[in-house]
């Protein structure tokens, strides 16, 4: 793994100038040599990258208090350091009391260095914070993209639970110009995600 850059921004802060995140210096430097030699890539314009990094968080009481769903959208933001957009029911579901157009849940999506800022922190501080912790799942959407769920936001130390008692889950969608899911693993588990080990 890519040593600890220096003069990292704070989450929400304005980059400083001429600042390159960590992994996306380890991209250039480490992973796209490696994906190059694993799937004998002619050019470097066949490594495969990671385009964006999108985080939707629901939740389930917000038909009955939009505050609810304002205050997950708030704490979004700060988990990624950039403004959460909120997401709305597309149909009518009587049954859960949802109305076409209802605010259900937050949404971010992160590109450049908000992106690698972001996947640093999940790799690094967040995951390694759930317990018992022994790997991701490894199965991808067979489009070269993977979609990681978090049963609670807690494990981000930038949740003040004090402040926020609730509890949700979310959804993390890594996107990839990967032709193939197993160039997209090789690129993500190149990164650092840790994926479940196999039992041989």
């Amino acid at each position: 793994m890519a040593k600890k850059s220096t003069n990292k921004p704070v989450v929400g802060q304005k980059v400083p100038a001429g600042y390159v995140p960590t992994l996306k210096k380890f991209y250039k430097e480490e992973i796209t040599p490696n994906l190059m030699k694993q799937f004998s890539y002619t050019t470097v314009m066949q490594v495969p990258k990671l385009v964006k990094i999108t985080i939707n968080e629901g939740v389930g009481d917000a038909s009955q208090d939009k505050k609810i769903v304002e205050e997950a959208a708030a704490e979004l933001s700060i988990i990624t350091g950039q403004k959460a957009v909120l997401t709305s029911s597309k149909k009518d579901i009587s049954n859960f009391k949802l109305r076409k157009g209802m605010p259900i849940g937050a949404k971010v999506t992160l590109r450049s260095t908000k992106m690698y800022e972001f996947l640093e922190r999940l790799i690094r501080v967040s995951l390694p914070r759930i317990r018992d912790f022994n790997g991701i799942a490894e199965k991808l959407d067979g489009k070269g993209n993977y979609t990681l769920g978090l049963k609670e936001q807690l494990i981000f130390p930038e949740v003040e639970i004090d402040k926020n008692p609730r509890i949700h889950g979310m959804e993390i969608t890594f996107v990839t110009t990967a032709n193939s899911d197993e160039e997209a693993y090789a690129l993500l588990k190149n990164f650092g995600l840790p994926f479940k080990k196999h039992n041989n």
